[in-house]
């Protein structure tokens, strides 16, 4: 398992977050890949404490790319078969990666790509920042057919090969679900606790979001479009005798 977490100045987070992942994946193998978008806090510094410490991977991107390149770097250097993505900002807890992780194997043993994503049943944000999130994932998932509740949740668990599979674009990572779908796979949501913010500070705000996802949904909506997923079937050739001629 190879868990993946963007950061952009989440200094204060940084050894709190991988201390409770260790905890959370403790008895099993895994990795811990901290993606350091371009922050101009210590957050670099806290990695390089952390990776004393702990099984942590530090890359860094020398300028902030956003959350979505942070966490195809991540995907992309990470080892392990499976991955699981989650904020730096503290919010998603790593306690709820192995039940995550033990429903994505068992899926995935059915024969399909399997991506569980996590549903924040009980958001612990602001009053503005839930409803504006429960109208867009309404307005999604009636354009997109994603079948997901809460695409916003950056708790999620999937196969390392299926994501290197997706088209790549900046903010991605809120539409995992449909290009899922798109790729032929399945998507499953499954609850997960939700926790408030109590160091650093948000690196997004509402306008902002809100001004970028309707071109990203128009963008999404046309990849859609634009794909044929065909039924590939087994053709059995029978044996041929070629007879020898004199």
């Amino acid at each position: 398992m190879a868990v993946v977490i963007p950061m952009r100045n989440e200094g204060p987070n940084v050894l709190p977050l991988v201390e409770e992942i260790a905890r959370a994946l403790a008895g099993t193998r895994y990795e811990i890949i901290c993606v350091n978008d371009g922050s101009d806090d210590d957050t670099g510094d806290r990695l390089a404490e952390a990776a004393r410490r702990f099984p942590v991977r530090a890359l860094r991107h020398r300028t902030a790319c956003g959350q979505s390149a942070g966490i195809v770097s991540g995907v992309a250097a990470a080892r392990a078969p499976w991955i699981a993505t989650l904020d730096g900002d503290g919010q998603n807890d790593p306690a709820d990666i192995p039940a995550m992780w033990a429903r994505a194997r068992a899926e995935a043993a059915k024969g399909a790509d399997i991506l569980v994503a996590g549903h924040r049943v009980k958001r612990q944000d602001s009053g503005i920042k839930k409803v504006s999130s429960r109208i867009a994932n309404a307005v999604r998932a009636r354009l997109l057919g994603d079948a997901t509740p809460d695409t916003g949740c950056g708790l999620k668990v999937f196969p390392r090969a299926l994501f290197l599979q997706l088209p790549r674009f900046d903010h991605m990572h809120r539409y995992l679900p449909a290009l899922v779908l798109r790729h032929g796979g399945r998507v499953v949501s499954e609850p997960v606790n939700h926790r408030p913010r109590i160091r650093g500070k948000s690196n997004y705000g509402t306008l902002d979001r809100l001004a970028v996802s309707i071109s990203d949904m128009l963008g999404v909506i046309w990849l859609q479009r634009r794909w044929k997923r065909p039924q590939v079937e087994n053709i059995q050739v029978e044996d041929i005798q070629v007879e020898e001629r004199s």
